[in-house]
């Protein structure tokens, strides 16, 4: 727990609008009650006259960011990073639900604290994650995020179609879903709002129509997230439209159910016509976009301009496993690739810059999520989610001869969007509270 209230100084870097940096080089945050109470440059805030004198951490070489925002990840896979590198459908069979199967019981109680300590070390103060299939997996997720301090959305992984329980058939549909309704009565809302629940069916390809409509029908009743998959790779969108012939594409297939709406995350949405992207958009439903996760299995390029030109918000994913890592730094730069690529064949695309990813991850993330009011930008008044970087530690020779100074606000952010990662975390803030402190940093003065 951190002294309350405390300023903190640093480098203050966040991205109110997409595509605009706004900076204090010698900066300082106050932190009271849990949210940010005063921006400034440090020298000013240090001499401010207040009812009682504040304590200081003062991290001078340090950037202060906004939380890095995660809005799609699967704790039960993190064990499989790396693994396996191929197609979706063969992956997920061969690598993925054999993994899965087994997330539950003691392997399930031992994993996911560990998931939330890693997810806390790479700066992330908000995840969006799915569990495993299985009750109690979602259940020891929750208590392992209660503990942790972060800010967590999760939900037990819905599929009834070739699922990998051991229920029969039959018994699928309705077990899973009082089971989601059961801890979404106990979870929604928890340690103060910090906990929220999200109705999770993983994608049209597992998951009947009953199962869906049901999904949304609970998530609206509740006031609860959904989340899911959509348009990830050419053959998940062959198999959907075998399932459903009737419908005009795979986008039409959750609209008829009612999943498309403005608590809705859909994962990936790389293949999409321009019909879907409207529906999307006009359903003010939301997208996280996984660079890293559709690189590694060569799923495709996102295509990030006609998605933000329909107004649909769009945060960043990690989507561990498929992602090699829960470093939202490496999936900022991966999603630079990922538009670089598209460059090289589409010569008249505008380039996108390291603050518009570093958007994406932060005020981005947050208005994908309907958080904007109290997280993702350092704006007085929102909740105290923070990340303190140690900038030596990302320069070619470390402290010897660090010259910050030297360096633009676009290039300290591109500094930590090309060598950052929890190597360089100090510090992670939810509502004020440290959640993560690395080895050796130093206590406030």
């Amino acid at each position: 727990m951190s002294p309350n209230p405390f300023g903190i100084r640093g480098y203050l870097i966040d991205a109110p609008a997409y595509g605009s940096l706004r900076s204090h080089p010698d900066g300082a945050i106050v932190i009271a009650d849990g949210k940010i109470a005063e921006v400034g440059a440090y020298d000013d805030l240090r001499k401010r006259q207040r009812p009682a004198p504040i304590r200081w951490f003062d991290r001078g070489t340090a950037a202060i960011f906004p939380g890095l925002i995660d809005c799609h990840t699967h704790l039960p896979q993190y064990s499989a990073v790396a693994r396996g590198e191929s197609q979706l459908l063969p992956w997920l069979r061969e690598n993925i639900f054999p993994v899965e199967r087994e997330f539950t019981g003691p392997r399930a109680r031992q994993e996911a604290p560990l998931f939330f300590q890693e997810v806390a070390r790479n700066g992330t103060t908000t995840a969006m994650v799915y569990a495993a299939i299985y009750e109690d997996s979602c259940e020891v997720g929750f208590e392992a995020a209660e503990k942790s301090g972060l800010r967590v959305i999760l939900g037990k992984m819905m599929m009834d179609l070739g699922s990998y329980g051991q229920l029969q058939p039959k018994k699928i549909l309705s077990v899973s879903l009082i089971e989601s309704e059961r801890l979404c009565r106990k979870w929604h809302g928890a340690a103060e709002g910090r906990l929220e629940y999200a109705f999770s069916p993983r994608f049209a390809v597992t998951c009947s129509e009953k199962l869906m409509r049901s999904a949304a029908e609970m998530a609206q009743r509740f006031g609860a997230y959904l989340q899911t998959h959509l348009a990830e790779n050419a053959e998940e969108i062959e198999k959907v439209h075998h399932l459903h012939m009737a419908a005009r594409d795979y986008t039409d297939v959750y609209e008829k159910c009612g999943l498309l709406t403005p608590k809705t995350m859909l994962g990936h949405c790389i293949h999409l016509h321009a019909r879907e992207i409207d529906a999307i958009a006009a359903a003010q439903a939301n997208v996280a976009h996984c660079p890293t996760s559709n690189l590694f299995l060569g799923s495709g390029l996102f295509k990030l301009d006609r998605l933000l030109n329909a107004g649909i918000a769009i945060g960043l994913g990690s989507d561990v496993a498929a992602g090699p890592e829960l470093n939202m730094w490496q999936v900022m730069r991966s999603a630079l690739a990922v538009q670089k690529a598209r460059a090289m064949i589409e010569p008249h695309l505008p380039r996108m810059r390291p603050s518009e990813a570093f958007y994406l991850a932060t005020s981005g993330g947050a208005r994908a999520l309907g958080k904007s009011a109290s997280i993702g930008s350092l704006d007085v008044g929102k909740e105290a989610d923070l990340l303190v970087v140690d900038l030596p530690a990302l320069l070619p020779y470390g402290k010897i001869g660090a010259r910050l100074d030297d360096l633009s606000t676009e290039d300290i952010l591109a500094l930590c969007i090309y060598r950052g990662g929890p190597h360089a975390t100090l510090e992670t803030y939810v509502r004020g509270n440290c959640v993560y402190r690395a080895p050796g940093c130093p206590d406030p003065e």
